[in-house]
């Protein structure tokens, strides 16, 4: 098993799952706090990496697409400390953070994990009810309707319409963007056989905001709404690249005369550093002899 501990949150990977979990650092972002645990499958995986930087780095997980309705709904645009999938380490936690990540590289190539998009969704996305407070309004949604109210902030288009109630079955899709230069962000759902107000300030099934950067909560709704509504059409076959340390290892699998000599070697590895035959130094340096035989360690 590798863990990581840091005042940001905790990481734990035991081969199977990845545990996430944030800190009680004050400097948690809330969606992150309010989110909590996120236990994901290795299935859900795409890539994982550590980022170094002269105060530590970022460790960051990087999920299948259509694995995850959070990942799906806001595109990649939930950035640093409001990055649910992202850990801040320090420098003095820099090589826990590599080992961790190198232990999930590992897994993923034993168990040939796909990098393309996966047919439905592996985690389950935000519990309900769940709830935001931002810019004009805010909205509630317990798993079959969405609930929308307006605040003093609401342009007079949306004080008319009044409070929306939305029923699940109704909505053929949920939007999320947040707030951009001069742009509102925004979260809006899509009606079936209706065409949305083009402006999100006068969109009375929208919520905006022009001044949080996020919109508080916001996401957690969207990815709600998204993991519930049924999947019409097929992912896109578009994926973001592995890294290299992930081409590498692919490349040692199709070297090798069989796959199995790979994960016997690894497995007796493996059992030499729990049994504590092996420190940690040597079994990392163990396992990169075996995986990447013309490098050199380190």
């Amino acid at each position: 098993m590798a863990e990581i501990l840091v005042p940001d949150g905790s990481w734990t990977f035991d081969g199977e799952t990845l545990r996430i979990a944030p800190g009680g650092d004050k400097g948690v972002h809330e969606l992150r706090r309010v989110l909590g645990e996120v236990t994901i499958p290795l299935a859900a995986i795409a890539g994982v990496s550590f980022e170094s930087s002269r105060k530590g780095g970022g460790l960051q997980v990087r999920l299948r697409q259509g694995a995850d309705p959070l990942t799906d709904v806001v595109a990649g645009r939930l950035l640093g400390a409001v990055d649910p999938y992202r850990l801040t380490i320090p420098r003095e936690r820099a090589g826990a953070a590599e080992y961790l990540a190198e232990e999930v590289r590992t897994s993923l190539l034993l168990e040939q994990v796909p990098t393309g998009p996966s047919e439905r969704y592996l985690l389950p996305g935000p519990a309900v009810p769940v709830s935001a407070h931002a810019g004009d309004g805010s909205v509630s949604f317990d798993g079959e309707r969405v609930h929308l109210e307006w605040t003093l902030f609401a342009s007079s288009a949306k004080e008319a319409a009044g409070p929306q109630t939305l029923l699940l079955a109704e909505l053929s899709g949920v939007e999320w963007a947040p707030q951009s230069g001069v742009g509102y962000g925004r979260l809006r759902f899509h009606l079936k056989g209706r065409t949305p107000v083009k402006k999100p300030e006068q969109d009375p099934h929208c919520l905006s905001w022009g001044v949080q950067r996020y919109g508080g909560t916001t996401a957690l709704v969207a990815a709600a709404v998204l993991a519930r509504l049924p999947k019409d059409q097929e992912p896109s076959a578009l994926t973001a690249p592995p890294s290299g340390d992930h081409d590498a290892l692919l490349r040692r699998v199709a070297e090798l005369e069989s796959h199995d000599t790979l994960i016997r070697r690894l497995t007796e590895l493996g059992e030499l550093h729990r049994s504590g035959v092996l420190t940690d130094e040597e079994f990392t340096a163990a396992k990169h002899l075996l995986l990447h035989p013309q490098a050199p360690p380190g």
